[in-house]
């Protein structure tokens, strides 16, 4: 038994962008329709740039599946870059450079500090790995590991709950719907804060600046005891929480109530614990987001994570050129005025991989009905401890 995991390679103007996904079971059934789903889902959003006009992302699954079933081997993912086109003379892997070096470094991107670590003169070595359309190939793996949750009664949904400022009234969001088909082209469930983020972001957009926001990502249906108090790196809430963090522009991070912990006494942060009908633990509250100890408690698992707004301004702020040493204004980049809703997206597959990792660690991984009998199991043992108990 292997440890579930991935990788990614490509560059954003590159000829295609690619992951490869090892330890997930074999009988799993995939649906190309719904991993493109997610695709989509990550390009759409209202303050896109015009990126996304050009790309329509399609999955090639080449590897690991065979007529709709997982093998139990490699799964190799592939995203073309229709894009590539405009950019193969600047990108070609061998023969001489093309087009001028980019040299203005922007701040808040990974272009200076990426300079200097690897020695590089030209930027675009830099931000073409760094920038966001990498995580188009998360979302697809995200996909994947979303497929195999759902075989196991587990869903993980997303929303949206701040833009600029404008935040959603949590008393006007319907739970229950989240995850759902709707119209919002934010992924928002209050409609009347939606109107206020695009208010925002076209005011953003004519300044010629970006905004960041808050997206929410609970994931239903997860049993008590995944993770582990046992040692730091096994710990859940440490892992889910460095997932969201890997995400380019995240800064910050929280599971359940997060920092209004440290505000309030514990009367009013610790949920309570009853008794059900069938005399099984309860919770009436999820101030812990569904993760104690380092462990899932069996409630929702709920975090929430801050995007900064996105670094490249069409309004560019002063920087420094990392050739000629000099102060200048930062380069330009087509860009997105707002991508939270699209951030939203890729933290549902970074969520959606770690718990389906925690999954395998837990119940094996080499074919999906015996992963499904081992839960089984599991929730019976628990069950029958209570109850007979």
């Amino acid at each position: 038994m292997g440890e579930l995991r991935f990788m990614t390679a490509g560059e954003s103007h590159g000829p295609c962008l690619t992951a490869i996904l090892e330890g997930l079971p074999a009988g799993l059934k995939l649906s190309e329709e719904n991993i493109n789903r997610d695709l989509a889902r990550r390009q759409q959003g209202y303050g896109r740039g015009g990126r996304m006009k050009i790309e329509t992302d399609k999955v090639e699954v080449v590897s690991g599946v065979r007529f709709g079933e997982t093998l139990g081997g490699p799964i190799t993912l592939r995203v073309v870059n229709k894009d590539h086109g405009n950019w193969g003379g600047r990108m070609a892997p061998f023969g001489e450079p093309e087009g001028e070096k980019v040299t203005a470094a922007r701040p808040g991107h990974a272009d200076l500090a990426g300079a200097a670590k690897y020695d590089r003169s030209d930027v675009r070595d830099i931000l073409e790995r760094s920038s966001a359309r990498e995580t188009t190939m998360r979302v697809a793996v995200g996909a994947v590991c979303k497929e195999f949750l759902r075989a196991l009664g587990i869903e993980v949904v997303s929303q949206v709950v701040n833009i600029g400022g404008e935040a959603v009234d949590e008393e006007k969001i319907d739970r229950s719907e989240l995850g759902k088909d709707s119209a919002s082209e934010l992924n928002c469930y209050d409609s009347e804060a939606e109107a206020r983020m695009k208010a925002r972001i076209d005011e953003a957009k004519k300044k010629g600046d970006t905004l960041g926001g808050v997206f929410e990502v609970t994931v239903r249906g997860v049993p008590v005891g995944l993770g582990s108090h046992i040692q730091w790196d096994r710990r859940l809430d440490a892992r889910l929480a460095a997932a969201l963090m890997s995400i380019q522009a995240i800064k910050g991070v929280e599971i359940g109530a997060g920092f209004q912990c440290a505000y309030l006494p514990g009367s009013l942060i610790h949920d309570e614990v009853f008794l059900d009908r069938e005399g099984l633990p309860c919770r009436r509250t999820n101030r812990a987001g569904g993760l104690e100890g380092g462990m899932s408690n069996g409630e929702e698992i709920v975090l929430r994570a801050a995007m900064k707004p996105i670094p490249t301004l069409m309004q560019p702020l002063q920087s420094v050129d990392v050739a000629s040493h000099q102060a200048v204004m930062a380069c330009k980049e087509r860009s997105d005025t707002c991508a939270v809703s699209a951030a939203s997206v890729v933290g549902e597959a970074m969520a959606a991989f770690v718990v389906a990792q925690a999954l395998c660690e837990k119940f094996g991984s080499d074919a999906l009905g015996d992963v499904q009998a081992a839960l089984s199991a599991y929730h019976e043992r628990l069950r029958k401890a209570w109850v007979a108990g």
